[in-house]
């Protein structure tokens, strides 16, 4: 996490995404496969790896395979510690590791989740899109943080609904409990009570255009 000026607490909204435009997404996004040794009630111990500018990356594939296959280019590794959820405010403090420690904390234990990380600009904020691989595909989230709360926000029009406050999408949460689980029973969640997006959060509106 980068120093936001509020300490160790991180401020983000999250959306299911769908339809993400491609002149959006990167040519060479990253890929992170990280691995969680606590997860338990919004408290989270993980080890992440994460290799910059890869292109092509097969989803289908699980996470250890991915490691392996992307192992000699992570450039950065981190463990973080992780707090609960509480209406878009996480506590949140990481330390950045070697990458061939982290890259072995991330082989050897823990449940993993595997992704790719697109950045993109959008107004006036900063997004990722988050693609995710193996057992969460074809799961996509959209996340962008801020050094305070996430208000007054231009939501893209590919944001299907908010998930900010659901732990089930919290990656930790897929980590135990992968996403192609549930997936259709969320499918038909979804349906029955349509789109949702947090009250509380100023004037947000609808970015169209996307």
């Amino acid at each position: 996490m980068s120093d936001t000026g509020n300490g160790d607490f991180e401020f983000e909204r999250r959306f299911l995404v769908r339809d993400v435009p491609a002149g959006l997404l990167d040519a060479e996004p990253a890929l992170i496969v990280q691995s969680y040794y606590l997860a338990d009630e919004g408290y989270a111990l993980r080890v992440r790896a994460q290799a910059s500018a890869v292109a092509g990356v097969d989803v289908d594939l699980d996470e250890v395979t991915l490691l392996e296959r992307y192992a000699d280019r992570v450039d950065f590794c981190a463990v973080t510690v992780k707090g609960p959820m509480n209406g878009g405010t996480r506590y949140e403090a990481e330390r950045e590791i070697d990458p061939q420690v982290g890259v072995q904390m991330v082989r050897r234990g823990g449940a993993r989740v595997a992704k790719i990380r697109h950045s993109v600009w959008l107004g006036e904020d900063g997004w990722v899109v988050d693609v995710f691989a193996g057992a969460n595909a074809p799961l996509v989230v959209a996340e962008v943080e801020r050094g305070g709360p996430v208000t007054d926000l231009a939501i893209p029009d590919f944001c299907v609904t908010e998930v900010t406050t659901d732990p089930r999408f919290a990656n930790d949460g897929l980590a135990h409990a992968p996403f192609a689980r549930w997936a259709d029973a969320w499918a038909a969640e979804l349906a029955q009570r349509g789109p949702t997006f947090l009250p509380g959060f100023g004037h947000d509106h609808r970015m169209t255009g996307f």
